[in-house]
């Protein structure tokens, strides 16, 4: 029971729109937050309330590069989050649904 209730909590926290696209577009590489915060235009605290509770269940990592924390994702040992993120559009298309082709960096 115990492996049943942490894939529920895992898929319920990807209920969210917002998270579900992050995992999405960490499958390519490595977002800023600040990058983040400019893609999905929400606030920096905003971002980094998603990003926590992404952390919190293990399905990103960060490092911290001077000011700006870094995150990429983690899903070793979590096959049904790999199994929802192969079920998604590429980061162009994810891209593109937020009227967006890229981003400009602000931490680098």
């Amino acid at each position: 029971m115990d492996k049943l209730n942490e894939v529920a909590d895992d898929l319920k926290l990807l209920g969210d729109k917002t998270r579900l696209m992050m995992l999405g577009l960490l499958q390519e590489r490595e977002w800023c937050v600040c990058e983040f915060v400019e893609l999905f235009e929400i606030s920096q605290p905003a971002i980094s309330q998603h990003l926590r509770k992404l952390k919190d269940k293990g399905m990103v990592k960060e490092s911290k590069r001077g000011q700006w924390v870094h995150y990429s994702l983690n899903v070793e040992g979590k096959p049904h989050i790999t199994a929802v993120l192969h079920g998604l559009p590429d980061s162009h298309t994810l891209l593109s649904s937020l009227n967006k082709t890229g981003v400009t960096a602000c931490c680098d």
